[in-house]
């Protein structure tokens, strides 16, 4: 909060020094800095060639986490031209979009080259310094840039060794669906392309973080579509981790020409990645992306009939309703097998022989039971030999060759979503499911929704072939607020498979997924980052438990405050072709209801996840926190654990701890500061409410 009287200078905490402060930090610091940019809990420092370092401040104290090294440069004709020599300096307050700031200007001179660096430090962002660059082609001969990169940066190992010395998240989607939040070893380099990495899988949150135990480094941008830039990451032979933002160019600079990079920042924050996804949530929501909270029910357990395949009957989802409702689910998602083809969303006769008025009858049946009804979509995907592609070829996203864009899973192509003819066509599809067909929800499903291609068919006259990234955003929206113009209630749930979500079309639904974990820990790295990026106000389904460690896992799901999921077959033995899926057998159906008990009596996902409390990566236990009113609800989790845990986030009082999966009472604590001796396997989950 600011207080009376004080300058934004003095909130922001920004100087220009014509010289480096000293800081009880160690060598490393011993550095000649000329030009100094800070904010409150961050510093940028220039030296004469414009090569630059950073600086973390928590707590009064400064650490370096690099060296002065060319963050900033072009490549150009396979060269990299890095050191420009600083000629001037000018400071300006400003007030834009992102709040009161400061603002310093930096110009460099390299031969036939201008650069200009404008570093921008606000008030509500104490962490982040926000940058654009510009270059300016002042000699005789034209320049063909082939790349711009911006903040490559060199994190140095923290004062005390740590094993692994580096977490980090990487935010690239790709076909072998990695983990997100990783640890980073010798050897390790990922690009973290945020195009197509494969015919079907692209697109990510334009954010790379690495994080040491004491501190942490993110870089990224907040340009208000999606850009296709990279985000390497790579542990160097001197164990040092480097990360980046670069941009493929092909831009021919003439003389007097300029070259503009995206809008950027460098943030520092400490603990794991969860406070700079927030940070970088809470910037691009003074730009416009603001999540509108989910309805009630979307918080209400789901069961889901993909137990039975593609292959399914409707007596089948029928016969499982008892159990579903017996249980205490209050979704139920009709999955893929409905439709004759993907594109033609036509019913299968065999399923539905009347049509339009047996799926409308299925969904009444849902509805009599006391059900919310879901349907499983994959827009934008068509068969080749659809009814739709026969009348409306137009409608595909062509390459440049002029070929369609292959989606593997369906072995189906992709339509563009920046064609008006693909809007229209998906528009009427909403109004039928929601409108004529009652559903409550959709479940938009497949990895190539997270990203699609450049577009080339030359029939959408785009003015760019990049159109069609930057409108797959808008696509969302119009299904987004279709449905909930029908239904102000609509679930719209986007499962994008295993693909790192995109940020920029977040706002347009209000349930995201773990979306194919293979197994519990993506379950709650996912949910981590999710939670950061959306918040508490959006639903996190924490997908089906047949897919966490041993099928059944709800404790990873309920303890980061997701809401919980099945896919069981019932009765054991009507049938089913996926492999590897359970009937609920007696056993299960006990370990399900305590489950589905606990779920419904705790509601953790309606609390406050707590996600800055605990690093997911260093800490050991792993740890998180939801917070309702006043009780804290800690979850940790490890093969087997015995020693002492810490309850952080506590207030100075007294409170009572319970084991609320076993009814065991451990006693009372005080905080802020607590701990406790304990044992457990796989996971606990204690309540600690005030005494």
């Amino acid at each position: 909060m600011r207080r009376p009287g004080r300058s934004i200078a003095s909130a922001i905490g920004f100087w220009l020094l014509p010289a480096v402060l000293p800081f009880p930090c160690g060598p490393a610091l011993a550095q000649p800095a000329v030009t100094r940019v800070e904010g409150r809990s961050i510093a940028v420092e220039f030296d004469r060639s414009l090569h630059s370092r950073v600086i973390a401040r928590f707590d009064d104290r400064s650490v370096a986490l690099t060296e002065f090294g060319p963050s900033d440069f072009l490549e150009v004709a396979g060269r990299r031209i890095q050191d420009f020599r600083l000629r001037s300096v000018r400071r300006r307050t400003i007030r834009d979009a992102l709040g009161p700031g400061r603002q310093v200007t930096l110009i460099g001179e390299a031969p036939g080259l201008k650069k200009v660096i404008t570093a921008t430090v606000y008030a509500e962002f104490p962490r982040h310094i926000f940058f654009r660059i510009e270059y300016l082609n002042t000699g005789s001969a034209e320049l063909l840039v082939e790349s711009w990169t911006s903040h490559h940066y060199r994190l140095l190992p923290a004062e005390q060794a740590t094993d692994p010395p580096f977490w980090s998240f990487q935010p690239g989607s790709y076909s072998k669906r990695p983990d997100w939040v990783l640890p980073l070893r010798a050897g390790f380099k990922q690009e973290n392309y945020l195009g197509m990495n494969a015919t079907d899988y692209g697109g990510g949150t334009p954010v790379v973080d690495v994080w040491r135990k004491d501190a942490g480094l993110a870089v990224g941008h907040i340009e208000t579509v999606p850009r296709l830039v990279s985000l390497p990451v790579e542990v160097e032979s001197d164990g040092r981790a480097s990360l980046a933002l670069r941009q493929k160019s092909g831009q021919v600079l003439k003389p007097g020409g300029r070259l503009t990079t995206w809008h950027t920042f460098v943030a520092v924050h400490r603990g794991d990645h969860f406070q700079a996804l927030r940070d970088y949530s809470r910037a691009m929501g003074k730009l416009g992306f603001r999540f509108r909270p989910a309805p009630e029910s979307a918080f209400l357990p789901i069961w889901c009939g993909w137990g039975y395949g593609r292959e399914f009957t409707p007596p089948q989802i029928y016969g499982a309703l008892p159990m579903v409702k017996k249980l205490g689910f209050g979704w139920v998602t009709l999955d893929d097998g409905w439709q004759t083809a993907e594109g033609d969303w036509f019913l299968v006769k065999e399923k539905f022989p009347a049509g339009d008025r047996d799926m409308r009858a299925m969904v009444d049946k849902f509805h009599a039971e006391g059900f919310r009804a879901q349907l499983w979509w994959a827009p934008l995907a068509a068969d080749p030999d659809t009814e739709l592609l026969k009348q409306h070829r137009e409608m595909l996203l062509l390459n440049a060759d002029g070929s369609p864009q292959r989606i593997t899973w369906w072995n189906s192509w992709y339509l563009c979503p920046a064609y008006p003819g693909v809007l229209e066509h998906h528009r009427k599809l909403v109004e039928k499911f929601i409108r004529e067909w009652d559903y409550d929800g959709l479940k938009l499903d497949g990895q190539h929704l997270n990203g699609v291609p450049p577009c080339y068919n030359p029939a959408h006259k785009h003015a760019r072939p990049e159109e069609s990234v930057e409108a797959l955003p808008r696509f969302f929206k119009m299904i987004y607020e279709t449905a909930l113009a029908i239904k102000p209630d609509a679930l719209i749930e986007l499962c994008p498979c295993g693909t790192a979500y995109a940020f920029h079309y977040l706002p347009y639904l209000n349930m995201s997924v773990a979306s194919d974990p293979r197994g519990s820990w993506q379950i709650r790295l996912k949910g981590k980052t999710l939670k950061a990026l959306h918040g508490d106000g959006v639903a996190f389904f924490g997908d089906h438990v047949e897919l966490s460690d041993n099928g059944d896992d709800f404790a990873s799901t309920m303890g980061i405050g997701g809401v919980v999921g099945t896919n069981f077959r019932w009765p054991p033995g009507s049938g089913g072709q996926r492999k590897g899926r359970g009937d609920l057998t007696p056993e299960r159906e006990k370990h399900f209801q305590k489950w589905l008990n606990l779920y419904r009596e705790k509601m953790l996902s309606r609390g406050e996840y707590l996600g800055d409390l605990y690093d997911i990566g260093f800490d050991r236990p792993e740890a998180h926190v939801v917070r309702k009113g006043e009780t804290l609800y800690y979850a940790f989790f490890a093969p087997a654990y015995r020693g002492r845990i810490e309850l952080r986030g506590l207030a100075p009082r007294t409170y009572r701890v319970v084991d609320y999966e076993n009814q065991r009472d451990l006693g009372n604590v005080r905080g802020p500061k607590a701990a406790l001796e304990v044992e457990f396997q796989r996971h606990l989950l204690l309540e600690a409410r005030p005494d």
